[in-house]
């Protein structure tokens, strides 16, 4: 009985004690940029990660996982982790629905998206959530909205490529340019507000050409492209739509006769290594730097990133894009945090911090400003030409049009 007494005491000594020891923790302040494992901010990401688009959206996921982990790292949010939260859409606009109903009623202050954001600009504004889109269109930015970028839209990086086109065409006649891929909204119609843009700087503009996202075969729309004299031809969205037109084309040996161009997606180390020879000479508008341009800081913060947290380092082209967004996020909520603190933080401050980026510097990769007639945050492109199997820039960074629907 004594023991049982003494141990009991002893017991009580010892529970007294820590909660002593846990108020005095509690009463001292925290050190400067130390986390709290209470806090953390989301980021809620929609990408397609399989489906007919997967090949788009694998590399800048991969990417924007490895930023965020590098954020948390370097603690680019003093005392507040970032926490990314995803879904795979599949590239079904149901799915993108579902993603984006989900991130909203769950808070998330900030998204970033690779799907057809048009699809949630009035939402986006009713619930005020600002988003941060790689895929754009001219009825996602404007009117200015709650919709963001880092890019012109598809048309307007059209046109940029088309003025390259006139800027190098020596014959007398207009140049004939024709648009080839599947019939969705990322497809040839994307690049339909720039069409009157296009002829008005000389180019004559032919019927588009569709096919399936991953065609078989597509002799009748290349011998229909011949039979109508097609100097270009414009392949969107993305690599593996590319990749059959090529080889088709150069099986029926159209490759002397039309010049093979595309958006940025249909650029890649797949699309080079899958159509060999017949890559050579595809020119895309590029809003970021190819991936091995070393030169670039945020290039060469990107595969140490991925030596330091991924598996393999691999890379394809569309990868920039994750380091480009993610950082532009993080900075809008490092910015609010600091204008309203952690505990008032919701997309209006987000959305405040976004309108406040000027001259915002992502690791020599782009210099983003917003204004409040122009959300696309960098208006810059650069040509890029396939030339023995590696992409390279064939013209200056030059400004790409507003065109407005």
């Amino acid at each position: 009985m004594r023991t049982r007494l003494v141990n009991g005491k002893g017991l009580g000594i010892l529970l007294i004690a820590l909660t002593i020891l846990l108020l005095i923790a509690a009463c001292a302040p925290a050190s400067e940029g130390q986390l709290d494992e209470e806090k953390k901010v989301s980021i809620g990401w929609l990408v397609g990660l399989t489906g007919p688009a997967a090949s788009a959206g694998r590399y800048p996921h991969m990417v924007l996982v490895d930023y965020i982990k590098y954020a948390n790292e370097e603690e680019l949010i003093p005392g507040v982790p970032i926490d990314l939260v995803w879904t795979d859409t599949r590239n079904e606009v149901a799915m993108d629905i579902s993603a984006y109903r989900k991130f909203a009623d769950r808070g998330v202050p900030i998204m970033i998206s690779m799907c057809e954001s048009e699809v949630f600009k009035n939402w986006l504004e009713k619930d005020e959530v600002p988003m941060l889109s790689m895929v754009l269109s001219e009825a996602a930015i404007y009117p200015p909205g709650w919709i963001y970028s880092a890019y012109p839209t598809w048309a307007e990086e059209f046109a940029v490529w088309c003025e390259w086109i006139m800027e190098n065409w020596e014959e007398d006649r207009p140049p004939r340019v024709a648009r080839m891929g599947p019939d969705i909204l990322a497809g040839p119609h994307a690049l339909e507000p720039a069409v009157d843009y296009a002829e008005n700087i000389g180019i004559e503009m032919l019927p588009s050409e569709y096919v399936p996202y991953v065609p078989l075969d597509v002799s009748t729309q290349l011998l229909r492209l011949k039979q109508r004299g097609a100097d270009y031809v414009y392949i969107s969205p993305i690599w593996t739509v590319a990749v059959p037109i090529l080889k088709d084309a150069q099986r029926l040996g159209l490759m002397d006769r039309m010049n093979f161009g595309g958006s940025e997606n249909t650029q890649s180390e797949g699309m080079i290594k899958a159509a060999g020879a017949a890559a050579e000479g595809y020119t895309v508008p590029r809003a970021v730097p190819w991936w091995g341009e070393s030169e670039f800081p945020g290039i060469e913060m990107m595969k140490d990133s991925r030596k330091r947290y991924g598996a393999e380092y691999d890379f394809q082209g569309d990868d920039v894009h994750g380091v480009v967004f993610g950082a532009i996020a993080v900075e809008a909520l490092k910015r609010a945090i600091e204008e309203v603190g952690y505990e008032n933080l919701d997309g209006h401050a987000v959305k405040r911090a976004l309108d406040s980026i000027v001259d915002f510097d992502v690791y020599g990769l782009k210099n983003i400003t917003y204004t409040p007639e122009d959300r696309r945050g960098s208006i810059k492109v650069r040509i890029y030409q396939v030339q023995d199997g590696k992409p390279v820039p064939v013209s200056d960074w030059q400004d790409a049009p507003m065109i407005l629907p």
